[in-house]
């Protein structure tokens, strides 16, 4: 591939136009590109969750296969991004968060918790698939949830102006969708514990140093930089690959590791006093300041609450 192709090209979309998680898929690689398009602020709304679940459950059931154009092609890289311009994702959706502690709804609490979960552990398992390598893609802020999406992949590439943290202890929770268990597998637990502490935002540059990011592209070159890593290593997918699987041998996280992670949260979530509600209040305002987004919840969410609703598979996965 020319290094001057305009790569936007490349690839033709496939799956449910109407779906808040979009996808496209590049067979001269095999690439598989899923993105973030949700309705309102782009946090992990209820229906963001269930869009992308529906996709990836089929992919998985196809262990690491893609459906496209009438053949079944291997997905050898799954690349995870937003379409919203300057944020990945802003992590969980505060304002269900609110309502449920008030309400003190713990079982809707562990269902939340348990649905990202059931987003973020496949890619750490890499769909099903031995001969898969997961990228995230950051073009903006990837705060809370979205930090921890960004961590379930192999390999992160993030723009210069992009920004990552974990804001949770601010209203005096803490991360409980991964972030622990995967910085402590990049960084060590003593690191990982203190950069849950600090509540602080870093830039792709210094978490580059730190080691966490791997690639830094200039502002507008992510998907380029992508590519370029890409074509780079391609020849030797299949040793990096299972360098990568080996990870879950040397240092493995499982399920019940994150399940578990999950119910202190929601503990921890029940003990929140009025005035980290209140904090967590501010927060949901400036996340909606900086998404532009409407603060309405999706209309959908409501019933997505429901543990029980049938998922649809988007076709073409």
């Amino acid at each position: 591939m020319n290094a001057m192709t305009d790569v936007a090209n490349l690839r033709l979309p496939f799956g449910d136009a109407a779906s808040q998680y979009q996808v496209e898929f590049d067979p001269e690689y095999g690439t598989l590109w899923g993105y973030f398009n949700p309705r309102g602020t782009p946090c992990f709304s209820l229906s963001l969750l269930s869009d992308i679940r529906a996709h990836d459950s089929v992919l998985a059931l196809n262990r690491g296969k893609v459906l496209f154009e009438g053949a079944m092609h291997p997905a050898n890289y799954y690349v995870v991004g937003s379409r919203v311009k300057g944020v990945f994702n802003l992590g969980g959706d505060l304002s269900l968060f609110q309502m449920l502690i008030k309400t003190r709804d713990r079982d809707a609490l562990v269902d939340y918790g348990r649905r990202c979960i059931d987003c973020i552990f496949p890619h750490i398992q890499h769909h099903g698939s031995p001969a898969m390598t997961t990228i995230a893609l950051v073009q903006g802020d990837a705060l809370g949830g979205g930090f921890e999406t960004v961590l379930a992949n192999d390999v992160i590439v993030a723009e210069e102006s992009s920004t990552m943290g974990l804001p949770e202890i601010l209203f005096n929770l803490f991360p409980g969708m991964g972030a622990y268990s995967l910085l402590a597998r990049r960084l060590g637990m003593k690191a990982a514990e203190n950069m849950i502490l600090s509540g602080r935002l870093y830039k792709a540059a210094e978490l580059h140093e730190m080691g966490v990011v791997d690639v830094v592209a200039p502002d507008g070159d992510g998907e380029r930089a992508v590519y370029d890593w890409i074509r780079r290593n391609h020849r030797r997918r299949n040793g990096i690959q299972a360098m990568f699987q080996s990870r879950q041998h040397v240092h493995p996280i499982t399920r019940e590791e994150l399940d578990g992670v999950v119910d202190v949260w929601v503990d921890a979530a029940l003990r929140l006093e009025e005035k980290d509600l209140r904090m967590m209040h501010r927060l949901v305002r400036a996340q909606t300041r900086r998404s532009g987004a409407d603060a309405a919840t999706d209309a959908d969410d409501e019933q997505n609450l429901q543990p029980n609703r049938p998922r649809v598979a988007v076709a073409g996965a």
